[in-house]
């Protein structure tokens, strides 16, 4: 969550009858959408019947939930869902909500974990340097297989002088050289 967005009050969207929500920071109507949007941004929200006054945020929740799973790739599988439908009603359904809560809260430390060691095994332009290193080996790659091709030639590299054509019985060496060679940019490149 937002560090701005944990310490300050939740934002009131008022729910009226004929369904539209309506946000009172902003002043403007909103969708579940919006609200689907809010809770990936990390802000904290809180739905109110606009005529009750009666907390409705575990049921617009829940209904953002149903319309995610309807229009997207379904994340609930239906054994789990199966799963959680029994527990109603069942002795262990009060437990259920800090268990679903402190499994989801080990999910997210540990996936913020996994990203803080990438990025400090990695560097932050990680990506970016294989990227360059994959295209480098590319070029070296297209430039030693299609003759004539200037694609593996880096402006900085200056072009090999063509060697004559090797005779009939020297093309079986010349070719082990060529791929020796190759094999040898393809390392350094590597590395």
């Amino acid at each position: 969550m937002d560090e701005a967005a944990a310490g300050a009050d939740p934002v009131i969207i008022k729910k009226y009858a004929n369904r539209r929500l309506y946000n009172t920071q902003s002043s403007s109507y909103i969708t579940l959408e919006d609200l689907s949007r809010m809770t990936r941004n990390g802000i904290d929200f809180q739905v109110l019947d606009a005529k009750t006054g009666a907390d409705i945020t575990h049921a617009i929740l829940t209904q953002i939930i149903m319309e995610e799973e309807a229009s997207g790739e379904q994340m609930l599988p239906i054994s789990f869902l199966r799963q959680l439908i029994a527990m109603y009603g069942n002795s262990m359904q009060s437990l259920m909500p800090h268990y679903l809560e402190a499994t989801m809260e080990n999910f997210r430390n540990n996936q913020r974990k996994i990203q803080e060691t990438w990025t400090a095994s990695m560097g932050p332009d990680a990506l970016a340097k294989l990227a360059e290193s994959n295209m480098a080996m590319f070029k070296a790659a297209a430039g030693a297989f299609i003759p004539g091709n200037n694609v593996g030639a880096g402006a900085a590299q200056p072009q090999a002088t063509p060697k004559p054509a090797p005779t009939s019985g020297d093309e079986l060496e010349a070719l082990k050289a060529q791929m020796a060679a190759m094999q040898k940019k393809l390392d350094e490149l590597g590395k």
